[in-house]
């Protein structure tokens, strides 16, 4: 009987781990054994012997840290991080400022026709990245667009949205079209979750529609602001299907407009598969020390909050 229970007891424990299992395979084969393959690639390199020529010619040595040092130092990288810092000080405010916009006039009593404004507000989230940058880059494409043809009839300027600094509001609309449908679900979801009594309180106060957003469902919704300003930030660092779809329909979008566009032609373009496992991994381990800083502050930020 003891020996019964025992067993028993060990099954009831083990069934956690059992049901984890699966997920703990895929993440090893999928997630966890690529990014150290990433890491030992990083510290090789290939080692050239006289012509290149016959066998024996190049052999993969030992390298250390001096793909991270090149990568460090590589003035490529360092513009298309800057790019991407300038890009994503467009996108991120904006599409959280209409995400949180759309969210609050689909909680507000008085809207018509919800489910089908949360609809279409969210439908260009469900169409491919590449789909949607190969959509709006024949829209800016003076010769195809028709609102280049609107512009040339009503005899207003026609700027060239591919060119120069108006190509950040260009890709920056882009990724603004396509994601604030998720944003504002995510913010919508915790706005639905709020008491209905915390409303009724505040109206019985002499609160209105603007003060309960700003004083009530605003704060409430901190959490779900905070999680989108997070996914906001990760999408922003790995950027890549907005430009490299629009290179082709224009000069200004080089190989190495962002980090990931530069990763790519290094390891696919000029066989530099070592080089660009340095920067893919620099890459990674800025987009999770950023991650982690942004989070905890405002973990921090939170628990002073809830302790006034």
């Amino acid at each position: 009987m003891k020996s019964t229970a025992r067993r028993r007891s060990y099954g009831v424990k083990g069934a956690p781990y059992a049901f984890l299992l699966p997920a703990g395979i895929l993440f090893a084969l999928f997630f966890a054994l690529p990014i150290g393959y990433a890491v030992w690639l990083s510290l090789r390199k290939v080692k050239v012997s006289g012509l290149g020529l016959g066998s024996g010619a190049r052999k993969e040595v030992w390298a250390g840290l001096e793909n991270y040092t090149d990568a460090l130092t590589d003035s490529e990288l360092v513009s298309g991080t800057l790019r991407v810092l300038g890009y994503g000080c467009i996108v991120v405010p904006v599409m959280l400022g209409l995400a949180l916009l759309f969210a609050l006039m689909l909680d507000s009593e008085k809207v018509r026709l919800a489910p089908f404004t949360r609809l279409a507000i969210f439908l260009p989230y469900a169409i491919p990245g590449v789909v949607a940058a190969l959509l709006w880059g024949f829209l800016y494409l003076p010769d195809v667009s028709p609102f280049y043809f609107v512009l040339d009839k009503l005899g207003l300027p026609q700027p060239d949205l591919l060119d120069g600094g108006p190509l950040y509001l260009a890709l920056s609309n882009i990724a603004v079209w396509g994601g604030t449908g998720f944003n504002m679900i995510v913010i919508y979801t915790s706005l639905q979750a709020i008491p209905a009594e915390v409303y009724e309180a505040a109206k019985l106060d002499g609160a209105t529609p603007l003060k309960i957003a700003l004083r009530i469902k605003i704060p409430m919704v901190a959490s779900s602001l905070v999680l989108t300003f997070f996914f906001s930030i990760i999408a922003t660092i790995q950027v890549f299907n907005e430009p490299t779809t629009l290179k082709p329909l224009t000069n200004s979008v080089s190989t190495t407009w962002s980090p990931l566009m530069k990763v790519y032609r290094d390891a696919f373009g000029e066989g530099d598969i070592h080089g660009a496992a340095a920067q893919a991994v620099i890459i990674a381990f800025a987009t999770l020390l950023l991650s982690f800083g942004f989070l905890r502050a405002a973990n921090r930020r939170q628990k002073q909050e809830a302790a006034r």
